[in-house]
């Protein structure tokens, strides 16, 4: 077994919740599709066209928060286009603000502290049996080539940039269980989780929990509607969560750092 890792970071991020109608709400850490969609812009692949090559049944991803997050509420000023107009007869038209513009509400993630810091991910990708060879590919890529597409932390103006990537060896991961609270530094699965220990007493262990249900997969290449979903449990900080798993969890070495991880595909 072999695990890529790799960092992901940006001034902002923006993963929005595929059900808000109205007003774009954001996930605080980014969806399995969106993991998807970071790993196919970096190998370059056309879009929609590698949700079947990504699925769950073949490649499993882990998320880490690495820098404590905050989510805020702002407004986009869009120009109100009720009607197409011709150019060619009428040089006024809404596209040149003719019926005034529409403010419209925008959640975005930032950094407690957005002037010094960035919102900053790490991300664990392995293999099931059926995807070995695409998960080959992906970790060749990565390893030795740039990302063939921009990079972005959800929406296309947040940019980000990639670091650390490397391959965590099977010597250096072990498949654990325990029956006491461990620290679990990565998003968990909520049905995988027994007992969650939340001490608000020790400051310097304050856990940030939050729950949310992500999409997981569509149902096939260049159809987006979804096919599964992730109920998960993580934190929003560095801090990792004492949770009592019910079952086994994946402790790795990468440098001088022990983590226990767990896949979001569990």
């Amino acid at each position: 077994m072999e695990i890529l890792s790799f960092k992901i970071k940006g001034k902002l991020g923006h993963f929005r919740k595929y059900y808000a109608n109205n007003t774009a709400f954001s996930f605080t850490i980014p969806p399995r599709t969106t993991l998807m969609g970071i790993v196919a812009s970096v190998m370059g692949k056309p879009k929609d066209s590698y949700y079947e090559e990504f699925c769950s049944e073949k490649i499993k991803f882990g998320v880490r928060v690495l820098s404590p997050l905050k989510k805020s509420f702002h407004r986009l000023n869009f120009l109100s286009i009720k009607s197409l107009g011709d150019m060619s007869k009428k040089f006024s038209s809404d596209f040149r603000g003719e019926d005034g513009r529409i403010q419209t509400p925008f959640e975005v993630i930032s950094a407690w502290n957005i002037g010094k810091d960035d919102v900053e991910y790490q991300i664990f990708i392995t293999y099931k049996d059926a995807g070995f060879e695409i998960f080959n590919k992906i970790k060749n890529h990565f390893l030795s080539k740039s990302p063939i597409y921009n990079v972005t932390l959800g929406t296309a103006n947040f940019t980000a940039s990639l670091s650390d990537i490397q391959i965590i060896k099977t010597s250096s991961i072990k498949k654990k269980k325990s029956n006491d609270f461990i620290f679990m530094n990565s998003a968990i699965p909520t049905h995988l989780v027994q007992e969650l220990k939340f001490e608000k007493e020790e400051f310097s262990n304050y856990n940030f929990v939050e729950e949310d249900m992500m999409p997981g997969d569509f149902i096939a290449n260049f159809d987006r509607e979804v096919k599964k979903m992730n109920h998960l449990l993580f934190s929003i900080t560095p801090n990792p969560l004492r949770v009592v798993s019910s079952e086994e969890y994946y402790c790795i070495q990468i440098n001088d750092e022990v983590l226990n991880i767990q896949f979001i595909d569990s």
